[in-house]
Parts: C-alpha cells; sequence; structure tokens
C-alpha cells in the first residue's frame, strides 16, 4: 500500500479521517458509492470539500493510486468527483487507480476554488 506523504491525514481540527495508517490485513475496505443527501450535515459537506481540495492540491487531474487513502472518505465523492481511472476497476484493491472529474467538482463545489 503507497503511502501518499504530504497528504493531511484528518480534516483540521475534526476527527474526519482522510488517511489510514496501516493496510487492512484482510484487504481493503471495498470502496462504494454513498448518496449525499441535501440534509448532510454542515461538517460532513466540510470534510467532503476538505478531502477534495486536497485530493485537487496533491494530484490534480492526474491518476492516483488508492493507496492510505481513507475508502469511507472516498465513497462520499465516488462515482461523482471521485472515479476510476482504470477498466477493470477493483474497488477493494490499495492499488486502484483513481482521479478527480474536474468537471463535476467544479458542478458540485461550484465555490470551493475560490476560498483556496
Amino acid at each position: 500500500m503507497i503511502k501518499h506523504r504530504g497528504f493531511p491525514g484528518r480534516l483540521p481540527g475534526t476527527d474526519y479521517q482522510f488517511t489510514i495508517r496501516r493496510p487492512n490485513p484482510k484487504g481493503a475496505t471495498r470502496i462504494i458509492r454513498r448518496e449525499r443527501h441535501a440534509d448532510r450535515r454542515p461538517a460532513d459537506r466540510r470534510a467532503d470539500e476538505g478531502f477534495i481540495l486536497a485530493l485537487w492540491e496533491q494530484f490534480g487531474e492526474e491518476p492516483f493510486e488508492r493507496g492510505n487513502l481513507d475508502a469511507g472518505r472516498i465513497s462520499w465523492l465516488f462515482g461523482r468527483e471521485v472515479v476510476p481511472a482504470e477498466e477493470p476497476f477493483d474497488p477493494e484493491s490499495y492499488d486502484a487507480l483513481l482521479r478527480l472529474d474536474a468537471e463535476q467538482v467544479l458542478v458540485s463545489f461550484p465555490d470551493l476554488f475560490d476560498r483556496a
């Protein structure tokens, strides 16, 4: 499992995790698409924004390995802002390649880069 050096471990000042410390001996947690409802708490939305911003600063639009990135946090964005960068895609692999869909990021978080 690759560890993304320089990537924030969590959203500053919160317990919202962005990375994991070590691989799960039973295998990587499956990445799934989680539905985001309009009534999500503001803190959850800030965590999504912080994670997207960290991904953008670290990788831009280039493909990246899942590595030590938290599957739960990816799952909130998967299939929309974070998409598979390879076919076939293995959602249970630490080596799976992902990428940001820049157009969808701008649709979902239109003012994110204005604040950065």
